[in-house]
């Protein structure tokens, strides 16, 4: 009878250490250095709000400062330690200074995300999406010159692709979806253009737009 009631206290006390692990695990994520919090630099009205709305899907401990554009506290100390050429947004995690938002993106993604431990392949598919955003679909539509010519062709190619999948790179939401989708939001916002002629691209944004972490951040603004 003693042997046995050994056993089982030994069994409890191993089952009961698994179940702490699994729970440490499953814990939200946090900072990578031990006991500091992620530092998101921006403006009230800024580009820093597509890295917020990625912050809160990861659901991250973050510190959002944000800073007087009109009073040029960007180009100013502290700031300009982070970005030297004093255009926001700008993070700091631990040691970790990074600026430009599709770069902040692919680094949280891979650091906490979806891309943490992924393969070449998944993350040179995120980046192509994230870079399309800012490089093509940004200048083809937000420049007056060449948006007559380009808004069509990007728009209708897109079109198509979200008429055969949910999200940009399939079934599931991504980094990528948060900078193509933070960057078609804007157009309605900031254009007045509507997405009546490509009805795939109206309901993919309304399902992003309808995320709780979106509408904390750029939602709200």
């Amino acid at each position: 009878m003693a042997k046995s009631a050994r056993a089982k206290a030994v069994f409890y006390c191993k089952a009961a250490a698994s179940i702490q692990a699994i729970s440490r695990e499953n814990k939200p994520n946090s900072s990578a250095i031990q006991g500091s919090m992620i530092k998101l630099y921006g403006g009230q009205f800024s580009r820093a709000s597509i890295v917020h709305w990625y912050l809160e899907e990861l659901g991250l401990e973050y510190d959002f400062i944000k800073l007087d554009m009109q009073a040029g506290e960007h180009l100013q100390a502290p700031f300009t330690a982070v970005n030297p050429f004093g255009k926001v947004p700008g993070i700091e995690d631990g040691e970790l200074k990074l600026w430009e938002s599709g770069a902040i993106l692919m680094y949280l993604a891979q650091a906490y995300g979806e891309l943490k431990g992924a393969g070449v392949n998944e993350v040179a598919i995120a980046n192509q999406w994230v870079y399309f955003a800012n490089a093509t679909l940004g200048p083809g539509v937000f420049v007056e010159a060449s948006r007559e010519k380009e808004f069509p062709r990007l728009m209708g190619t897109l079109n198509d692709i979200l008429g055969k999948q949910d999200y940009i790179t399939g079934s599931s939401f991504t980094v990528a979806d948060v900078g193509l989708g933070s960057m078609l939001n804007y157009i309605p916002m900031m254009l007045k253009i509507g997405f009546e002629d490509y009805p795939h691209i109206g309901a993919y944004v309304q399902r992003l737009t309808q995320r709780e972490a979106f509408v904390k951040t750029i939602g709200s603004r």
